[in-house]
């Protein structure tokens, strides 16, 4: 072979070298592009917890996923990423709850995580996600003592106890009430909230006639409401698991117990509950709820979308939040990528645009959104309270 033949090989030989040492460093990069957003949660599919969890948090983690890869998958600072949801059933069990978010971020490692379902499981997680820095949007969570704990990751988006029951004490203020009764479950979700109702009633005018505690495995409840109704308060006030919601709504009907003003908790702003009562039963019936389909054009695409795709109606609280949460970490995620500190910060700092409207958080509590009552009128949860925020006006309860 000719001197320059062999130089000329050598060249060749070098270049092509060369061009593979590059493919394989440029390589994990594509493939790191190319793979799927490991997403991971539990959520209840069996036991107490999964009305709610099967109603306003699961369905729409689903519909989200199914959106987002429609449109070629999450968008990770420009480049679209398929979603791969890691999940299973916790059960409605705690313990299960904590090893398995131990397992997701510790060994699994995945990329983000998506909260469980409920006040319970939160605050035994919460700690967890803190210390192994992921961010945690939380649409079912309700507690003062979940914010207390000031942990820098975890995000509560529903309306906590003090500005959702002083809304309620405002609308029964407004309305002349001068006697409520209330009862409550005795759990961290029913305390807080029986403590905040304490609270916001000095000074009211409004007295508190009767005050009872019972246990989240009740089945009868009518005794403690045949007291009440005794008693002839203007409103009952029931803070309440979906469970006991419609325990207390259909036992409420049996003895004939019809206060002027009904509120009731967690599981009002169901569809289920007008299945259960019927729509002339529901008539009238106050609850925990924030948005329906008329609180922004956002809300109602949301809506729409819910039904086409998972065939039901999303509930008119928990779901617009979890709807939110989700809202915001696609945004964060779109502008920050996959490092879960960078989007810790966006979510911290920055006032989100969503369909319940505007977000911000003051450490881990949502202070834009305020206080609200929701009542059944026709079939549709309206929110009744705060007029600025309602979407129809507040009406007379009918007898059961």
């Amino acid at each position: 072979m000719a001197r320059a033949q062999v130089q000329q090989s050598k060249r060749t030989l070098i270049k092509g070298a060369a061009a593979a040492v590059g493919a394989a460093t440029f390589a994990p990069q594509l493939m790191a592009q190319n793979a799927p957003v490991r997403i991971g949660y539990t959520m209840a599919r069996t036991g107490p917890w999964t009305g709610g969890a099967q109603t306003s948090q699961e369905p729409n983690y689903l519909l989200w996923a199914e959106q987002q890869n429609a449109a070629g998958g999450l968008d990770v600072k420009g480049v679209r990423r398929k979603i791969e949801l890691i999940s299973s059933d916790d059960q409605s069990n705690v313990e299960t709850v904590v090893r398995t978010y131990e397992k997701l971020m510790g060994s699994d490692k995945v990329d983000l995580v998506l909260p469980p379902w409920g006040s319970g499981a939160n605050f035994a997680v919460a700690p967890l996600a803190n210390r192994y820095g992921y961010p945690f949007l939380a649409p079912t969570a309700l507690s003062k003592k979940l914010v207390d704990l000031k942990l820098p990751y975890f995000f509560l988006l529903l309306q906590q106890p003090a500005p959702m029951i002083g809304a309620l004490v405002d609308l029964l203020k407004s309305q002349g009430v001068k006697t409520v009764a209330v009862i409550y479950v005795d759990d961290l979700f029913g305390l807080e909230n029986y403590a905040a109702l304490k609270e916001a009633v000095k000074g009211s005018g409004i007295r508190l006639v009767e005050e009872k505690s019972y246990p989240g495995s009740t089945q009868d409840l009518s005794p403690v409401l045949r007291s009440i109704k005794d008693k002839n308060p203007d409103a009952f006030i029931g803070f309440s698991y979906p469970p006991d919601t419609i325990l207390a709504s259909k036992q409420s009907k049996e003895v004939g117990f019809n206060p002027k003003f009904y509120y009731a908790s967690v599981g009002t702003a169901f569809p289920l509950y007008t299945k259960v009562m019927t729509v002339a039963g529901a008539e009238g019936v106050m609850g925990m709820g924030s948005w329906n389909a008329k609180t922004s054009p956002g809300a109602k695409a949301y809506f729409d979308a819910h039904v086409a795709s998972q065939k039901k109606e999303p509930d008119r609280w928990a779901s617009g939040a979890a709807w939110a949460g989700l809202e915001i970490l696609t945004n964060a995620v779109k502008s920050v990528g996959l490092d879960r500190k960078a989007i810790r910060d966006y979510v911290a700092n920055t006032t989100h645009q969503t369909i319940l409207g505007e977000i911000k958080f003051n450490g881990s509590e949502n202070v834009g959104t305020p206080g609200t009552v929701g009542q059944w009128q026709k079939g549709e949860f309206e929110v009744v309270w705060p007029p600025a925020r309602a979407t129809a006006k507040l009406i007379a309860k009918p007898k059961w």
